[in-house]
């Protein structure tokens, strides 16, 4: 029995979750699962209405699940960063979901906006350190009003942070098998603390744990430069935080747009989240014509995390099946709307 906990959230992301329950409801008939769902009121709505983002208490229920399914979080009438701290990064920090992961894969080559890449050129993974970075909130504001106003926001990074998320990486370079090769990501040149710790670790932890796996290096720059150019160069790319945060929207563009990006929340040892990477999208509340892909492919996720890989793989050979019958990635253009394209998903799922 998996226990899932349901976020739908805020904007249109009740409406894409609803219908990656429905993939999921296929799924558990065609492969006997047993899930519980369990929902949660969180977002912009009850803040508004209450005035509370995510009690402790929520937090202490959603240590006993097995995994978390999130629509998205975001409220035109709640300022920028009350809701993404109070509830995103919260529940990163608390539930230590040290690992962001992010499949970058090209389903089909007219989603892609280069010219003459294909499937089997954009098919690699981005695994960014999702708890420490200048993500930690140290710093602080002086003077603030005056011309001397001063700014600090401080990059942190511990060795041990840094080892686990590598180790994720390099374990996750060896299992897809594709060409074993792990690129770090970084700016040495310039952060040459943050980056030299990320770079003898890197290569230290290579050499005696994983002589199999290529190691490769990139600057951050030069990986914008090449995800558009090669591409094809990538296997798992490893970074952090905020680096990360960046390269990574850069790949669901070239994967066809945020209406296919799904992303996760990872702690290998306790409760991950999953979720689509498109945002709550208020402008398109309520209209059914959000695409639910990316939810749908997050709830794939999900499932591969919780050792259901024939379902997940299910799913995502579903998807790959649906695409070929809209006509865009993009919101009211697909030509099918929010509720059949999740019908669509689910069929295909249930008839194997």
């Amino acid at each position: 029995m998996h226990r899932i906990a349901v976020i739908g959230g805020d904007g249109t992301g009740p409406e894409v979750v609803r219908e990656a329950l429905k993939v999921l409801e296929a799924a558990k008939s065609r492969f006997g699962l047993s899930f519980e769902l369990i929902p949660y009121d969180l977002g912009g709505e009850r803040y508004l209405r209450t005035k509370e983002i995510c009690p402790d208490s929520v937090v202490d229920e959603l240590r006993s699940m097995n995994a978390i399914l999130l629509g998205a979080i975001g409220h035109p009438d709640v300022a920028p960063g009350i809701l993404e701290k109070g509830i995103l990064l919260k529940l990163r920090f608390a539930l230590d979901q040290y690992v962001n992961l992010r499949p970058v894969k090209l389903y089909r080559e007219k989603d892609c906006p280069i010219k003459g890449k294909t499937p089997k050129d954009i098919d690699f993974v981005v695994v960014r350190e999702n708890t420490q970075d200048l993500y930690c909130g140290m710093g602080g504001v002086a003077q603030e009003g005056t011309p001397e106003e001063t700014a600090t926001q401080v990059g942190i990074y511990t060795r041990f942070g840094v080892d686990r998320c590598l180790r994720y990486a390099f374990e996750l370079a060896r299992k897809r098998g594709k060409s074993k090769k792990l690129t770090l990501c970084g700016k040495t040149n310039v952060l040459t603390y943050i980056y030299g710790l990320w770079e003898r670790a890197f290569h230290e932890m290579g050499k005696a744990e994983f002589p199999d796996v290529q190691r490769d290096y990139a600057h951050v720059d030069a990986t914008c430069m090449w995800m558009i150019k090669n591409p094809e160069w990538f296997d798992v790319i490893v970074t952090g935080n905020l680096f990360g945060d960046i390269i990574t929207d850069l790949g669901a563009m070239l994967q066809g747009g945020m209406g296919i990006a799904a992303g996760g929340n990872i702690n290998p040892e306790g409760v991950s989240m999953f979720e689509p990477i498109g945002g709550s999208a208020p402008k398109y509340t309520g209209k059914n014509v959000i695409n639910p892909l990316a939810a749908i492919g997050a709830m794939g996720m999900m499932l591969e995390t919780l050792g259901e890989e024939d379902a997940a793989s299910a799913v995502d050979a579903a998807i790959q099946s649906v695409l070929g019958r809209l006509d865009s990635l993009a919101a009211g253009k697909m030509g099918f709307s929010t509720t059949k394209v999740g019908d669509m998903v689910a069929e295909t799922v249930a008839k194997g």
